[in-house]
């Protein structure tokens, strides 16, 4: 059970559920009419663009490409918005609470650079190509061994992501309305299907503009109140400091030269090569859930131009994510001000009422839990212990509920559950979408029905989308064992996006980088990360050696993890690539730097140069980590 509150049937909503399916936690609150109201509007405009668009995703390209129609504007708001997915809203909110400030390396150094170089490099092959895929990159460029593998990798990664965003959203409903995890689960995944089984990539991006919009607008009001209300940014340092006596929470950088030092246990060099370089331009260049958005441009000056226009909205992020985790460390860490407080899963875990026992807490396990993890004030230990109404123990993911529940009024909270709904809604469709597409072009189609009809394809992305669906239902479940959201997508990341992303660098920039070592290198990178990951699974005490640090904690195994997994993919390749024989150049026209000759844009003035425009990203970039040194 993710929470420790008494089980109970919640009132004040209509109708009786089956028993499997019943309301199961005392609400934070009630939706009334005008929330509801909202709630509604919201699924009826996702389900009618779905038939709406209908009738313009008929074929193969329309269906799983949007028929390449999309202005830079578009797909820019389409590419951070798939990013921008209530696993990030609620995983980030919960990461700053526990981790502070460190947490918005994940929004700057960990995706502005990545979506400059898409932008500027990488964008000219990917769209050139007119390939369908990552994959089907590979294949271009390795073989179909790589595109396979690449393919069932990245399958396999998008339907568990997928499932992460399901349970986000079913902790959303849990905690704000008492929902049972079960129930939003499987109702939550009904609409996702249906637009986007209807409308496909494009029904996909027109919903993801729409929910971009409304995460702002629902999202945005946490922090402006909580901010007005602690006194500005200044009383927030100040009253953070009173209750914890650390400044580290406030700075990016200036205590990460030792990992003791900081609340994420992590090191400088961790934050650059492993997030910053490895995991960022592994999930920003190559993980086709957002570069599918970008391919989705109508001409190549637009596929460049998306993700730059998508960055200045990503480095805004923070003040409606990573804000909302801050202000918590001051409403809800102080027993006298908030009668919650937010602790690690293995706290919840152990403080939850024990079925076997009639429901009734274990003290013993329950109370260790605390004191390892976080000392509580005696009386508000004893207060859990015994169950007392309105002192249960949240984990960190309801950071960002708790803090909606506290500052939106009604109206307000509709429209601020409708936010995170459609923050779920984003980025579960953008993994079963590029899910989709993977399947069908690069799976079913290289391997499984080779000639069939443009109809008939169309028809197995459609259905593919319910059985994404159904298996994602499924691999939700796995994320109520993590310590954390995030954590357990870095996790993922580390594993699958590492290796691809060395895979890519050497495929795009050595022409000399052969078939067999593409496949090689992809291939052990990803046992090697999967590996890692499973050891410190079973050896906790050896995190130290992975991470190089006795000191370290699960999100820097994860950034060394990524770092590790990399540099074995290259050398892999590497090796491999000096006893083998590369393709003759012939045949890497439109794959490789220095053997593709490149299109001509026309000149543009410089209001409208992609240039321009990255170089002013950089400079924002840069006076933010200056700012928050």
């Amino acid at each position: 059970m993710f929470a420790s509150l008494p089980a109970s049937v919640a009132h004040g909503l209509p109708g009786a559920l089956p028993a499997g399916l019943a309301l199961a936690a005392n609400p934070l609150a009630h939706l009334g009419p005008l929330d509801l109201a909202v709630i509604a509007i919201y699924f009826a405009m996702v389900i009618w663009i779905g038939f709406y668009l209908k009738g313009r995703s008929n074929t193969s390209e329309e269906f799983f490409m949007a028929g390449r129609e999309m202005t830079a504007w578009i797909a820019g708001l389409s590419f951070v918005s798939a990013n921008l997915g209530s696993l990030e809203l609620m995983g980030w909110a919960g990461s700053a609470y526990q981790y502070g400030i460190l947490a918005t390396h994940w929004y700057w150094i960990g995706a502005i650079p990545a979506m400059i170089f898409l932008g500027l490099a990488m964008m000219p092959f990917y769209y050139v190509s007119k390939t369908h895929s990552v994959p089907g990159y590979l294949k271009l460029r390795f073989g179909e061994h790589a595109r396979v593998l690449a393919a069932i990798s990245f399958a396999t990664e998008m339907i568990l992501m997928s499932g992460v965003n399901m349970f986000a959203m079913a902790v959303v409903m849990k905690v704000v309305l008492g929902w049972d995890l079960n129930f939003s689960i499987i109702v939550s995944s009904v609409a996702v299907a249906a637009y986007v089984g209807l409308g496909g990539l494009r029904s996909a991006i027109f919903n993801e503009v729409l929910q971009f919009i409304l995460i702002w607008a629902g999202a945005l009001l946490v922090p402006v109140l909580g901010l007005v209300q602690s006194g500005g940014w200044t009383g927030l340092k100040a009253r953070i400091l009173a209750n914890l006596h650390n400044d580290s929470y406030f700075h990016l950088w200036r205590d990460t030269g030792s990992f003791s030092a900081n609340p994420m246990g992590v090191h400088w060099t961790g934050i650059v090569f492993g997030l910053g370089f490895v995991i960022s331009f592994g999930y920003w260049t190559t993980d086709f859930l957002v570069v599918q958005r970008v391919l989705a441009a109508h001409n190549l000056r637009a596929a460049r131009m998306a993700p730059i226009i998508g960055s200045f909205f990503k480095m805004a992020v923070p003040f409606i994510v990573i804000l909302p985790g801050l202000l918590g460390l001051v409403l809800l860490r102080n027993p006298d001000n908030s009668r919650r407080i937010l602790v690690g899963q293995d706290v919840v875990s152990a403080c939850a009422p024990n079925p076997g026992q009639n429901g009734v807490i274990d003290p013993a396990a329950c109370s260790a839990a605390m004191t390892a993890q976080t000392p509580l004030p005696a009386a508000y230990r004893d207060r859990v212990l015994t169950g007392e109404p309105g002192y249960g123990l949240h984990s960190y993911n309801e950071a960002l509920p708790l803090m909606m529940v506290r500052y939106l009024g009604p109206g307000l909270l509709g429209l601020g559950i409708t936010a995170l709904i459609a923050g779920f809604m984003s980025g579960m469709a953008g993994n079963v979408s590029a899910f989709s597409t993977v399947w069908t072009y690069d799976l079913y189609r290289a391997l499984i029905v080779k000639k069939a009809s443009d109809s008939h394809y169309v028809l197995v992305g459609r259905l593919s989308i319910l059985v994404g669906v159904a298996v994602s239902i499924g691999t939700a479940y796995l994320v109520m064992h993590a310590h954390g959201i995030m954590d357990y997508v870095q996790a993922l990341f580390s594993i699958f996006v590492a290796p691809l992303l060395g895979t890519i660098l050497l495929g795009m920039f050595w022409k000399r980088s052969s078939p067999l070592a593409g496949f090689l290198g992809l291939l052990v990178g990803i046992g090697f990360s999967a590996s890692l990951f499973v050891w410190v699974k079973l050896h906790p005490a050896d995190l130290a050696m992975v991470a190089l640090s006795p000191d370290a904690k699960p999100m820097a195994e994860n950034v060394f993890r990524a770092l590790w997994a990399f540099l074995i993919t290259v050398i892999v390749n590497f090796v491999v690539t000096m006893f083998t024989r590369p393709k003759p150049e012939a045949e890497l026209d439109g794959v490789v730097y220095g053997v593709t000759r490149l299109p001509v844009e026309e000149p543009a003035p410089f209001y409208r140069n992609e240039w321009t425009w990255a170089l002013v990203v950089i400079a924002i970039f840069a006076a933010l980590n200056i700012v928050f040194w």
